[in-house]
Formats: C-alpha cells, structure tokens, sequence
C-alpha cells in the first residue's frame, strides 16, 4: 500500500517541477557574492524549495527526533538496569 503512494507522490512532485520549470523560463541571475550564476527562474524556484525542506527537515531532526532518541534510550537502559538481578549482601 505504501510503495504505490510514494510512486505516485514522486511522480506528483515531477510533474510539479515539470510544469514550475514550463512556466517560469526567464533566465535569472543568482548572485553569491564572489560569483553570479544565470539559471532559468523554474530551476532557481525548485532549488530554493529542495533547500529549504532539506533544512527545515534537519531543524526538525535535530529539535525532535534526537531529544527523542536519547530519551529513548534512557529508557531502556533503565529496563535493562531494571531486569538486571540485584546483588545485596
């Protein structure tokens, strides 16, 4: 169920870049300072996008998902500690 809708997703996502590309054909230039690249707008607007869930996507790695795996595995050191038979005198 799972592969036939990221199949279909991925090819949702192509044929938004297809037309995003068709429809915005100008020729931009990107300045970075010490270089300019001329770039077709469609191009520029996609790159922007791919950068910016690329960087939101590691924000959100790094402010959820590794505070959870930590507290994860805290968790189950504390289980394992738990099952452990204790030695007393």
């Amino acid at each position: 169920m799972i592969r036939p809708l990221r199949l279909l997703v991925a090819f949702a996502c192509l044929a938004a870049g297809i037309v995003v590309g068709a429809l915005n054909p100008q020729r931009a230039v990107l300045d970075l300072g010490f270089t300019q690249v001329p770039v077709a707008l469609g191009v520029l607007v996609l790159v922007a996008l791919l950068l910016g869930v690329l960087l939101g996507g590691l924000a959100l790695s790094a402010s959820v998902v590794l505070p959870l795996r930590q507290r994860l595995r805290r968790a189950e050191l504390d289980v394992r500690n738990a099952r452990q038979p204790k030695e007393g005198p």
